[in-house]
């Protein structure tokens, strides 16, 4: 099969879809970085059966570890990074992603009409959604004598709950937990109000029972956590093995996270890239985000596509995209993150 088909098989649903140029890539495996099963198993290889491309998977453990691989590298030895959106916003303003030609990813159709107001990228310039949520409140509600509805239970918490709650110790959400209770941006520069948040989150080590970023729903299972700072979606593996766990966004607001797809600049294969963002798009695709990950997907033909009674389980994949979209989406902060790793290190330092 020529490359040209190979793509167009990529890019199409039934019928071909024609694309100028005779750019060979096929020869060169496709480069993906990703987080662990953060997409089917198998994905690859379907998407090799369906257009005779073939990609290879290189993991990454964080944002800023795949961040650092790209930028020292100028981009070079990765075709498709997934990145949460203000890395990929930090990307696009060194020059290491590629803008997207739209007409090689029809199923950009899939998407939700809120997935192209992004305030990181409107328009979808350069990054494609791949997941999105919310950050708040996971609960035992059997075990509380009070629904928790505000940051301030977490920071500041009833003497029953003392003890027994877990905070993320991730920068922007560690931080965002206090900047939130103070009434502040997700996003905040101001220096003073940093401090402040600070000596806010220093103040609140002492009711903890420990920073968790990745254990913390198994906390609630077992009883040792009753209230945990989560992603909803983290939330949800607790919630498929205790019914009595509840996720809440405070009364506050939460932020907005989006993990997007990017395509680097110095990709030597940037249809077959192309058609790879395509074929994730796909409504099975989608589907099996929200299935397997339980994160809410922006891939509308995929969510309307799920069985009610799993949205009834876990009641945070309901969540609107309007309703989504009034909570303030991360961003990036430039020169601002020193600050932030500074501050967040005093906080975990702190006695």
């Amino acid at each position: 099969m020529s490359s040209t088909k190979n793509i167009a098989a990529a890019l199409s649903i039934g019928a071909a879809v024609a694309l100028s140029g005779s750019t060979a890539f096929a020869a060169d495996k496709l480069v993906i970085s990703n987080w662990d099963a953060y997409m089917p198993a198998d994905m690859l290889e379907q998407f090799e059966a369906a257009t005779g491309i073939e990609a290879e998977l290189a993991l990454h453990g964080t944002n800023e570890e795949i961040m650092g691989k790209v930028v020292a590298g100028g981009g070079r030895g990765y075709d498709v990074v997934f990145v949460t959106s203000p890395f990929a916003e930090a990307l696009n303003e060194l020059g290491l992603v590629a803008q997207m030609d739209h007409s090689m990813i029809p199923n950009m159709s899939n998407l939700y009409a809120e997935a192209g107001n992004l305030a990181h990228d409107p328009g979808n310039q350069f990054s494609v959604p791949y997941a999105w949520g919310t950050t708040g409140l996971c609960y035992r509600s059997d075990l509380v004598s009070e629904a928790p509805d505000s940051w301030n239970d977490l920071l500041s918490p009833s003497e029953d709950m003392a003890g027994k709650i877990t905070m993320l110790s991730t920068d922007r959400w560690l931080l965002g937990a206090a900047f939130l209770a103070q009434g502040y941006s997700m996003n905040e520069t101001d220096p003073a109000k940093i401090a402040t948040a600070r000596d806010m989150l220093i103040s609140a080590k002492s009711t903890l029972l420990s920073y968790d970023d990745t254990t913390f729903y198994a906390k609630l299972v077992s009883g040792e956590a009753i209230m945990v700072h989560a992603w909803d979606g983290w939330c949800n593996y607790g919630i498929g093995d205790n019914a009595d766990i509840v996720y809440v966004i405070p009364d506050e607001g939460s932020d907005l996270w989006v993990d997007t797809m990017v395509i680097t600049s110095a990709s030597e294969n940037a249809e077959a890239a192309h058609a790879f963002i395509n074929f994730v798009l796909g409504a099975e695709n989608g589907q099996w985000v929200a299935e397997n990950i339980l994160y809410k997907t922006p891939n509308q033909t995929a969510m309307e596509n799920l069985d009610p009674a799993l949205v009834e389980q876990f009641p945070n994949l309901g969540i609107s995209p309007a309703d989504m979209l009034n909570m303030e989406q991360l961003r990036d902060v430039g020169e601002t993150q020193q600050l932030y790793t500074q501050t967040v290190s005093e906080i975990l330092a702190a006695q």
